[in-house]
């Protein structure tokens, strides 16, 4: 590999590690296995009494798919709450999530009982 093809592969290898420096102990990925389409989602710290902005902005996430939630590195709070709101109107809660020790969480609705959960690890 010639010098400059060395350099220019060293500056992509760094490109990429900044995103990852950059994230926040709290970031997780948001699975949706409802059935639904959610339209809104909002993770508030726990001890907030509002749920501040909707994280997917215009998006939404449809039946099957994922999102990455990320935060701040600045960010110390590790209990989070969970709010979504499906394209019907309909709205599901989850509180004190430790978003330190959690990953992944996927939101599944039962039709027999007319009841969503929420699993993570």
């Amino acid at each position: 590999m010639t010098g400059l093809g060395l350099r220019a592969g060293v500056a992509a290898l760094a490109m990429m590690a900044l995103p990852v420096l950059a994230q926040g102990k709290q970031d997780f990925t948001l699975h949706n296995k409802t059935g639904y389409t959610i339209n809104e989602v909002y993770v508030s710290p726990s001890k907030s009494k509002s749920w501040e902005e909707d994280v997917m902005g215009k998006d939404v996430l449809e039946d099957g798919e994922r999102v990455d939630i990320t935060f701040s590195r600045k960010e110390k709070t590790c209990l989070w709450d969970l709010k979504v709101v499906y394209d019907d109107g309909e709205e599901a809660e989850w509180d004190g999530f430790d978003l330190c020790e959690t990953s992944k969480i996927a939101i599944r609705y039962n039709r027999k009982t007319g009841e969503t959960s929420a699993d993570y690890e």
